[in-house]
């Protein structure tokens, strides 16, 4: 199960392998986000470049001898794509990853980069999980989930750890959310750590799966969503990861695309971080006002910074 216990564990595990991101701050968001004093964890520091490689990290590191000797698949739309991949490098193990054809290139290329061997399906025909389960048996390889395990979602809820080490006295953690799996994990350590604390999970509002979800108390689907935000593109929140949303969230949250490029331009231009759609969403639900009054002092989650080059000019050009 996921506890703070795991999650605590989780972090002794992996912490030879996985940066401690910085935290920093920037009075300019904060005047921008209506003086709210805002704290965020550079997950787009991390190695792979997004929060992905901790989850992955735990799992791998986890794995048993005979399941070592077999190897991995996985299935994401990058970030989870790279994060196995170079987990799995670093752990020696042979790594198969399942990507869309729509995937961003440079997502792509990295993943091949790191090792694997990358197997391409059609997002708009194919059920990925299928896929990929269809090679984990034909194959005899061990599937890795993006976030539907609670090893994963044990290993994203270290961020939180360490976030709330630095800054205890939170009022509120906002983080992007995909299937869920880093809310689950970094929303349950940080209940577990300050009650009071108040949990905000964001997405697009072209991906809201977990948001119409939330709000009729159980797992809905949506087709294929055309969000800018590529690790958004998930179609129903996780089987393991929507209970735990459904016990710590206040609400779900969700931001316009426009409101998304003019937070990562933000991000780029006044704070001089590079940060990926995805990784930015959780930000421009503050900065646009979208908390609930008497939230001053608020932990944010920068997942990742895997821009695709062609998308990152069309953003710093609008």
């Amino acid at each position: 199960m996921l506890t703070l216990e795991t999650i605590r564990e989780a972090h002794a595990r992996i912490s030879p392998q996985v940066h401690r991101t910085p935290v920093v701050t920037s009075r300019t968001f904060d005047a921008a986000a209506g003086g709210r004093e805002v704290f965020f964890k550079c997950e787009n520091f991390q190695r792979g470049g997004a929060f992905k490689f901790r989850g992955a990290t735990n799992r791998i590191l986890l794995l048993d001898e005979d399941e070592r000797s077999r190897g991995v698949v996985a299935f994401s739309s990058g970030n989870h794509a790279q994060a196995v991949a170079l987990a799995a490098r670093d752990a020696g193990v042979r790594a198969v990853i399942v990507i869309p054809d729509d995937a961003p290139r440079s997502k792509l290329a990295a993943t091949r980069g790191y090792g694997a061997d990358v197997r391409i399906y059609d997002r708009q025909r194919d059920d990925r999980e299928a896929v990929a389960r269809d090679i984990a048996e034909r194959e005899g390889l061990v599937l890795v989930p993006p976030y539907d395990d609670y090893r994963i979602m044990a290993g994203q809820g270290t961020c939180a750890l360490e976030l709330l080490e630095e800054v205890p006295d939170l009022d509120a953690l906002v983080t992007p959310c995909g299937g869920g799996g880093l809310f689950a994990g970094a929303s349950t350590a940080a209940k577990a750590l300050r009650a009071e604390i108040r949990c905000f999970p964001v997405e697009s509002e072209l991906s809201d799966d977990t948001r119409q979800s939330f709000v009729k108390g159980e797992r809905v689907s949506i087709p294929p969503p055309p969000t800018i935000a590529d690790g958004m593109r998930t179609q129903s929140p996780g089987a393991l990861t929507f209970p735990v949303l459904q016990l710590t969230a206040e609400d779900v949250l969700t931001v316009t695309e426009d409101e998304i490029v003019e937070t990562m331009r933000f991000i780029v231009f006044r704070m001089k971080m590079l940060v990926e759609p995805t990784g930015a969403v959780a930000a421009a639900a503050v900065l646009f006002n979208k908390l609930p009054p008497g939230i001053t002092r608020v932990g944010v989650v920068l997942s990742g910074g895997n821009v695709d080059p062609e998308a990152l000019a069309r953003i710093i050009q609008t």
